[in-house]
């Protein structure tokens, strides 16, 4: 399997990955509905398109390097402080398919940022040919 190919679908999880969560956090009231959930739906629009339709450009590889370095940084953000944001979530029902989501997201992330950098890497003027 090509790198290219590896990236792509290793995005495509973290996009999905980060729409149940966003979604989840939504449903139980941690995230706004308004003009919030706009945003959301925005940046995860342009890290679609970044991976479905640039992720053989430099400039496609640089977006999913700052989106897939975000998304491994979520589970981070809810894990720290006072942990699974104040332990409102900790005896709520579906926990267990919240917490998976983060450590999936994370794993996700972590995964497509070293795969992107490493695209960057390797191919400096990242040509249309792609990344193989």
């Amino acid at each position: 399997m090509t790198q290219q190919r590896l990236l792509t679908i290793s995005s495509l999880l973290s996009i999905l990955l980060f729409s149940l969560h966003f979604a989840d956090d939504i449903a139980r009231g941690f995230e706004g509905g308004g003009l919030d959930t706009a945003v959301g739906i925005l940046i995860l629009v342009v890290w679609l398109f970044a991976t479905l339709v640039l992720a053989d450009r430099r400039g496609g590889l640089i977006i999913i390097l700052l989106f897939s370095i975000g998304a491994a940084g979520v589970p981070v953000v809810h894990m720290t402080g006072a942990g699974l944001t104040g332990g409102r979530i900790a005896g709520s029902s579906g926990i267990l398919l919240w917490v998976w989501t983060l450590v999936a997201l994370g794993v996700t992330g972590a995964f497509s940022a070293l795969l992107s950098a490493r695209g960057l890497w390797r191919s400096p003027k990242a040509s249309r040919s792609g990344l193989s």
